[in-house]
């Protein structure tokens, strides 16, 4: 293979980060798992909130935030000094992709909004990510994912039925906001490739949130059927859910159809529930669910966890036990699938972190830049970049417009 073949996609691609917390940075390290030289812009002294998201820390770093910010580089600029302002011009010139996250009409109180900033840079493709879109009667509010979870339906479907709402224990709609945000930047450049112009990309949390509600959403625009909450269990399949074991471990099962029902049947020792007119097609299962439910749970309870896996194995059945993050780890398809980077950090020593989910055959992916200390990379970017001279860094250190 080439060297040329050993290059990620977006080698030789820049993106200016100005993002913090999740949404925003979680696009950004996808595109740095791809290759983009990612210069990500914070606040002096304090940067991203998450540096202080806590505990756990290892040493003085944060593992939140160290948990989506690999493959970037630091800078601690203030921008709303001017000549902090001038610093995000000249590598805005210089950069294909802007991702920011401030509320609404934030970064144009600055001059450093999209109209400012496709004057100096036609070719920009700016991307912002905010909480209910840039414009219309909630645009102001603060953005945050439990909030727009609630707002867009999703808290109103995660819990036990009659039970309270339940956040999802993962921050599902910023980071779905973030993968909305990483296709439609790659989109944006393939566009650029044909029209040689760049663009706004506008995208947001409550939008994102209402576009996966997926058929829960068309189930009440399209039939008018307001949603429920089922605990681990589906509205529309059965059985489809969580059931308890002899020593108190959950294994999810799942009858997608008749066929998977049967066989499903056939490891409990039920065959006789497959024959069953209350069960015969998936409409009826779903139909008589409390009772069959009932039957199965009761079942299940009968052996233990290893039990159930091994009389599952090879059933054609998909079935899984809800693991601990321990479990999880631990799990050789997880560790076959290079789902754990390694990586030394400056500060934290030899850590683990969450790899990336796409793999190319093109490259590796087991390689990649540790999370960076705040404003690690200043000098360098100011040098490499935008060809600041260390007279200039130096006066602008002694300024506090950025920081090491």
């Amino acid at each position: 293979m080439s060297a040329v073949n050993h290059l990620r996609p977006l080698c030789g691609y820049r993106v200016l980060d100005m993002t913090r917390v999740l949404a925003g940075p979680y696009a950004t390290m996808l595109l740095g798992d791809m290759g983009a030289d990612v210069i990500k812009v914070e606040k002096p002294g304090c940067g991203d909130d998450t540096r202080s998201w806590g505990p756990p820390f290892v040493k003085s770093e944060s593992c939140y935030f160290m948990a989506v910010n690999r493959n970037k580089r630091s800078i601690a600029v203030d921008i709303k000094q001017p000549k902090g302002k001038d610093i995000i011009r000249e590598i805005a010139k210089k950069s294909d992709v802007l991702i920011e996250n401030f509320v609404p009409g934030g970064l144009d109180k600055l001059q450093l909004g999209y109209e400012d900033l496709r004057k100096i840079a036609p070719s920009l493709i700016y991307c912002s990510i905010t909480g209910y879109g840039s414009d219309g009667p909630l645009a102001k509010r603060a953005g945050y994912d439990v909030v727009a979870a609630a707002m867009g339906g999703l808290l109103n479907i995660t819990g036990h039925e009659d039970g309270e709402p339940v956040r999802v224990g993962v921050a599902m709609t910023d980071i779905a906001t973030g993968l909305y945000a990483h296709g439609a930047i790659m989109a944006a450049i393939l566009q650029r490739q044909k029209t040689g112009k760049g663009q706004k990309i506008d995208c947001n949390l409550l939008s994102t949130q209402v576009a996966v509600l997926s058929h829960i959403g068309s189930n009440y625009l399209i039939a008018g059927k307001e949603a429920n909450k089922w605990g681990t269990g589906h509205e529309s399949i059965v059985p489809y859910q969580a059931f308890k074991t002899s020593d108190n471990g959950y294994l999810v099962v799942g009858g997608g159809n008749d066929q998977q029902f049967s066989s499903v049947c056939k490891v409990l020792g039920m065959t006789n529930l497959s024959k069953d007119v209350r069960y015969t097609s998936n409409k009826d299962r779903v139909k008589n669910r409390r009772s069959l439910v009932a039957t199965i749970t009761k079942r299940i309870l009968e052996k233990t966890m290893s039990d159930w896996l091994e009389a599952f194995e090879g059933s054609g059945v998909p079935y899984g036990p809800v693991n601990s993050m321990q479990e999880t780890f631990s799990n050789p398809q997880v560790i076959h699938n290079g789902m754990i980077q390694e990586v030394d950090h400056p500060v934290a020593g030899r850590i683990r972190i969450p790899g990336p989910a796409v793999k190319f055959s093109s490259h590796s992916s087991n390689e990649c830049i540790a999370p960076p200390l705040l404003g690690q990379h200043t000098e360098q970017v100011l040098k490499e970049v935008i060809d600041y001279k260390d007279t200039t860094i130096a006066q602008l250190q002694k300024e506090q417009i950025i920081n090491k």
